[in-house]
């Protein structure tokens, strides 16, 4: 592959990748959940299975402790995050999601179904099946962080 072609594919794809973002936070807006930024949906991916520390959200976000502290901050006061105590160590509190930020993630998810389903009109079931599993091997578990 030559250097241009793949400027171009690496274009692409952030294109894509962006659209789909805002195309998630867009429709996250219309489901009436406000006051959010798309860096909160990234938090919300590291936080759905089972809650993390700031350390480790700060971590996941590729942002300072004290960054993550101040949007954990921010989501509990929006009433998205609760701070718990950690089952596994007494220092430490473990952020969760709240029903509303549950439900949040839910209305994500659905955004993302719909930005999805455009693609299949565009290029096919198959094609977009094959495109997971492609971008699944390239970047098999990366983390999911916003572009600050």
């Amino acid at each position: 592959m030559q250097n241009s072609e793949a400027m171009a594919l690496s274009a692409a794809l952030l294109a894509v990748a962006g659209e789909l973002t805002q195309r998630i936070h867009d429709g996250v807006v219309a489901r009436g959940f406000e006051g959010l930024r798309p860096a909160h949906g990234f938090a919300f991916a590291r936080l759905a299975p089972d809650g993390a520390t700031v350390t480790e959200l700060a971590a996941h976000l590729g942002v300072t402790k004290q960054a993550a502290s101040q949007l954990v901050d921010e989501m509990v006061r929006k009433g998205y995050t609760e701070r718990r105590p950690h089952p596994g160590d007494a220092r430490a509190r473990l952020v969760v999601l709240t029903e509303r930020g549950w439900a949040c993630t839910r209305a994500a998810e659905e955004s993302a179904a719909e930005a999805v389903r455009a693609w299949v009109d565009v290029i096919g079931d198959a094609e977009v099946r094959a495109l997971g599993r492609q971008l699944a091997r390239i970047a098999p578990y990366g983390p999911i962080r916003p572009a600050w």
